[in-house]
C-alpha cells in the first residue's frame, strides 16, 4: 500500500530538540536562564496499521538534506533531520518514506509542506524547525494526534522502567 499525503501550510507548532547550552546575558556574565536549540525537521512515526517494518528502511528528506536508516522493532519511531543554523523559516517540502526490508517500492511515501517556527533559546538567539507526525490513518501532518502523544510518552516510561 502506498500512501501518500499532502497538507497545506499553517498547522500546529510543535516542540523540537532541545540541547544544553550556555550564554552570557545581560550585565551578569555566565549562563543566562535559556537552553539552545538546534534547526531541523523532524518526524513522529507511529506503527500503529503496519505488520513487518522491522528492518525496513526510513529516509526523511527536507530543504536539500536527507537522514536514512532502519526501523526497529518498537510502536513508534522519532526521526530528526539537522538543517544548518542559518536555515529560513520559508515554507519548504518534508519527505518521509518507508520502504519493506527486500523491497524495491515504498510503503509510505507522503509529503507536506511546512514553514518552520523559529523557537528561541531565551538568550537572545534560536532556531528554526519543525516537528510532524506521520500515522496510517492521518498520514504526515503537523499537528501532532493525541495518539502519537500517548505513544512517546509510553516509549520514554518503558526507557526508564526496570
Amino acid at each position: 500500500m502506498r500512501h501518500t499525503a499532502r497538507l497545506g501550510v499553517g498547522a500546529a507548532v510543535i516542540a523540537v530538540v532541545v540541547t544544553a547550552s550556555a550564554c552570557g546575558g545581560g550585565s551578569t556574565p555566565g549562563a543566562c536562564g535559556g537552553v539552545g536549540v538546534t534547526s531541523g525537521v523532524g518526524v513522529m512515526f507511529l506503527h500503529r496499521g503496519y505488520t513487518d517494518l522491522v528492518g525496513a528502511s526510513y529516509e526523511l528528506c527536507a530543504r536539500g538534506k536527507c537522514v536514512k536508516g532502519e526501523l526497529k522493532q518498537e510502536a513508534i519511531t522519532r526521526v530528526s533531520l539537522p538543517l544548518p543554523t542559518d536555515v529560513d523559516p520559508d515554507s519548504g517540502t518534508v519527505r518521509f518514506r518507508v520502504t519493506p526490508k527486500g523491497s524495491r517500492s515504498p510503503e509510505i511515501d507522503a509529503a507536506t509542506d511546512v514553514e518552520l517556527t523559529h523557537q528561541s533559546d531565551g538568550c537572545g538567539g534560536g532556531a528554526y524547525n519543525r516537528w510532524l507526525a506521520f500515522t496510517k490513518e492521518g498520514g504526515l501532518t503537523t499537528k501532532i494526534p493525541a495518539s502519537v502523544t500517548a505513544a512517546w510518552r509510553e516509549h520514554l516510561n518503558s526507557m526508564t522502567s526496570p
